[in-house]
């Protein structure tokens, strides 16, 4: 309690102390370092005006009773090395410093290079498609400090460009293969001749990460390729086994594509980098005039570094109303870039030939991290902070407060356009500490505790590397993350805690309360807007509100996203009060001490309406981007088939099924099915074939957990549904709310072409037999699902809860005959399963008990 007062008395303090200052440092893009800060003789940079600030307090000079203020005016302030900010410039409770923008001014600090000398490109380029012969521009890439500057990055007019890549659009190719030991990988033919291309990348897509790898070679067989990479990243991608290529008959092969080459420079808005040659190619899009247009490579990979020590930290330093932009971050064109999650890249990462640790009996995987590079980075801090900044155009992490850091503040900032995170907050692992264990430091002055991050609007991050996150903490303890809206992300919202682990470590009393998260999972799985890991004892997540998760069109499972995620050892948690538009949560390997009470779709609307940016900081809210033209999944919860709209995609429920050999143990089974949130109420079996009946779940987790505890049981996953009936063709009359659901399997005929017409007839039923769902809606049938695996058909009938089927069925065909005459027609594309009697088709699956 004590500490919340404290941090309401420094709101407070930070927002009055305006007028009160005795010492003002002035600085202006028209200044100059030899002034002497004043006005009227302004400085020209933030970072002289901070040692002008330092020699005030090491002199104690009594004009700084009451603090220090540095003004910055309206331009862009070139920076040619980071800001650091010491110990040394540390203010008191009563003496902060503040440096802020100048009244009605948005200063920018900017760690890029202006591109200018723009002319078409004459001639004939070698290698550069026919069809934007003629039509890029080029430019002399630009040089620092004497040598070439390297950039992944660039934004014309403030609008991200696109580097040079092999497909259209969003568009991406499948992997064919990927050999472990060789470090290797096979892939459908490039179009074009990319076998000397220097610099050539892949970018792969890899359930919950992407990973960037250097290509050293590209050998063409026939219509394939296969590709080798560079060290170190070779290693790694080949060794680690999470997350690893993706290779699936079902879902598809992991998706890639390939990266800068002039070879692929063939759509508007797309560059490349000639280091060779020195020369910087854009095709401009429609409307772009290059000989005004403003064009900017990062160069510095930090702008600000707040540099404390765990005995001296820095205090009472706040920046207020600055733009942060143009940071880049070179590590994945040095060393590649393959990242264990949230963006963390990997240094070392093998699976163990003898699994277990002394933290995990069952753990396989052992990782080494670093931390990707961050805009502006803070360590060992102590009330200090952010307002009303902006964090925009940026290749890595916006903010990072790194560890050692108590009692900050990040409010009503907004972070927009940033290739990696937004915010990071406490140490995730350090680097020569494997990533699962636990961390729990006998200094406790090294965990990053009672960070509030308030009011924030994080939207369209993750746009480079789509496995970050909007706000990701590691191992905090009395964090609040509160009032903010995240948008558009391609991975998760809110990620909090690390290690995998149920035992008790450093984190502990952190909150996630009425945040507004919606339009993110655009590219990953395995997400959630709010996901958690490991033991958090007197944790809470709480009123926030969640909506519009977006279609990843190339993810490992479709099925497997979530509003809200606890994930594995998440123990002590209080889930309470979130909206979300479903309940579709997963609760993976969690440990003790959860409680999760009145989430979902039920819960009160003033809890939408309070969630989000609060209305002093409303004005962030015009910055929000969303990509409408992207689908948005709808969810079907097995108790009810809901209609989707035109332009969703329909998020189905699944029947998996275990065929298990004979006198196997069914109740290991079961317990599989529970762990991963399959109620009891939803398991059906005939003979030995165990059938759950779910919303989609992690069945992935599932196989291989049946694998493990029967091996040589079979297990078929039914997602292919083909056919549906609800109330809505009944015009919505007679639904009920509780049902009761009939499960029946039966083979379709061996013959293809017999297969087909099946299929067909049932997807124009309502056109050729409309007596059918008549026959239905008749009969109070609430719903009726078809799913198909190879040629076994998975039939759920859905009725009144406590009707009988027998009472109902007849009623299907009262004066109707054109129901007996589709039953009949059907007859012969279907026959029985393994084990039926002669004759029968149709098996009743029995509630398991």
């Amino acid at each position: 309690m004590n500490s919340i007062k404290q941090l309401v008395v420094l709101l407070i303090f930070c927002c009055t102390f305006h007028g009160a200052f005795a010492v003002d440092i002035w600085v202006s893009v028209k200044g100059s370092d030899h002034n002497d800060g004043t006005k009227e003789k302004p400085l020209a940079t933030v970072a002289i005006a901070l040692r002008k600030a330092r020699e005030l307090r090491r002199l104690n000079d009594p004009s700084v009773t009451t603090g220090i203020r540095i003004v910055v005016g309206e331009g862009v302030y070139k920076l040619e090395e980071p800001i650091i900010v010491r110990p040394e410039d540390s203010g008191t409770p009563t003496s902060p410093t503040i440096i802020e923008a100048a009244a009605g001014a948005t200063p920018v600090l900017s760690g890029g290079v202006l591109i200018n000398g723009w002319r078409k490109a004459p001639g004939w380029i070698a290698g550069l498609p026919k069809a934007a012969q003629g039509k890029v521009w080029v430019a002399d890439a630009p040089m620092v400090g004497g040598r070439l500057l390297e950039f992944r990055q660039l934004w014309v007019n403030d609008a991200k460009a696109v580097r040079a890549k092999q497909t259209p659009g969003s568009s991406m190719n499948r992997i064919l293969s990927w050999n472990h030991k060789d470090q290797t990988c096979w892939i459908p033919k490039p179009s074009a001749d990319v076998s000397n291309a220097e610099g050539l990348e892949m970018l792969i897509h890899q359930w919950w990460a992407i990973a960037n790898l250097r290509v050293k070679e590209i050998q063409v067989q026939g219509d394939s390729a296969k590709l080798t990479f560079h060290q170190p990243e070779s290693r790694i991608q080949s060794e680690h086994p999470w997350p690893a290529p993706w290779i699936s008959k079902k879902t598809g092969n992991s998706a890639f594509y390939l990266i800068n080459a002039i070879q692929f420079l063939d759509e508007p808005g797309e560059w490349f980098l000639d280091m060779k040659n020195r020369k910087l190619y854009y095709y401009p899009k429609a409307g772009e005039n290059m000989l005004t247009a403003s064009v900017v490579a990062p160069a510095l990979e930090t702008l600000v570094r707040i540099e404390g020590t765990i005995d001296h930290p820095v205090s009472y330093v706040f920046f207020k109303g600055l733009s942060f932009q143009h940071a880049t971050w070179l590590r994945p064109s040095k060393e590649g870039h393959v990242p264990h999650q949230a963006g963390m890249p990997m240094t070392d990462a093998y699976k163990l030939k003898v699994p277990g640790t002394p933290d995990k009996k069952g753990l396989e995987n052992q990782a080494w991290l670093v931390r990707p590079a961050a805009a502006v980075e803070a360590a060992f801090t102590n009330n200090t902070g952010f307002e009303a900044c902006r964090f925009e155009h940026l290749a890595s992490t916006g903010l990072d407060y790194k560890r050692g850091n108590h009692h900050d503040v990040i409010k009503g900032n907004l972070f927009k356009d940033i290739g990696g995170n937004g915010i990071l907050a406490g140490v995730f692992s350090d680097e020569a500490y494997e990533t699962h264990r636990p961390y729990d430091p006998a200094d406790e002055r090294e965990i990053t505790t009672n960070t509030h991050i308030v009011n924030n609007l994080i939207t369209d991050v993750t746009n480079e590397d789509w496995g970050c996150i909007g706000i990701a903490a590691g191992y905090v303890r009395g964090i609040n993350i509160e009032h903010n809206e995240i948008s558009n992300v391609s991975y998760s919202g809110i990620s909090m805690g690390w290690g995998w682990t149920r035992t008790i470590n450093a984190m502990r009393n952190n909150r996630i309360h009425a945040n507004k998260i919606h339009h993110y999972g655009k590219h990953m799985y395995d997400v959630s807007a709010i996901y958690t890991l490991s033991a958090q004892p007197g944790s809470v997540i709480s009123n926030n509100y969640v909506d519009s998760i977006y279609v990843a069109p190339y993810a490992h499972d479709p099925h497997h996203w979530f509003y809200l995620y606890t994930d594995e050892g998440s123990s002590y948690f209080t889930v309470k009060d979130n909206w979300t538009p479903a309940e579709k949560f997963l609760q993976n390997a969690n440990g003790p001490g959860n409680a999760w009470t009145n989430n979902g779709p039920q819960v009160a609307d003033s809890i939408k309406l309070l969630a989000g940016i609060q209305t002093p900081y409303q004005y962030l809210v015009k910055e929000r981007t969303v990509d409408n033209s992207w689908p948005i999944n709808k969810y079907i919860p097995v108790s009810k088939d809901k209609q989707a709209n035109k332009h969703a995609a329909i998020n189905k429920p699944v029947v998996i099924e275990v065929v298990a050999p004979a006198k196997a143990n069914e109740a290991a089974i079961k317990n599989v099915f529970s762990k991963n949130g399959v109620s009891s109420n939803d398991i059906y079996h005939w003979n030995n074939h165990l059938v759950a009946f779910t919303p989609p779940s992690d069945t992935i987790n599932i196989r291989k957990q049946i694998a493990t505890v029967l091996p040589q049981s079979r297990v078929n996953i039914y997602n292919d549904m083909f056919y549906v009936f609800d109330r809505n063709a009944c015009n919505g009359k007679g639904e009920v709310k509780e049902w009761d659901h009939i499960l029946l399997t039966a083979n379709l005929v061996k013959d293809p072409k017999l297969q087909q017409e099946y299929l067909d007839y049932h997807a124009k039923q309502q056109q050729l037999f409309p007596e059918v769902a008549k026959g239905f809606c008749n009969a109070d049938f609430q719903q009726l699902l078809l799913f198909k695996n190879g040629r076994q058909l998975m039939l759920i009938i859905s009725i009144p809860k406590g009707a009988s089927l027998d009472e109902l069925n007849p009623k299907t065909m009262e004066n109707n005959p054109r129901v007996n005459e589709w039953n009949s027609l059907m007859s012969k594309f279907q026959e029985g399963i393994e084990g039926t009697k002669k004759g029968e088709t149709w098996v009743f699956l029995e509630k398991y008990k």
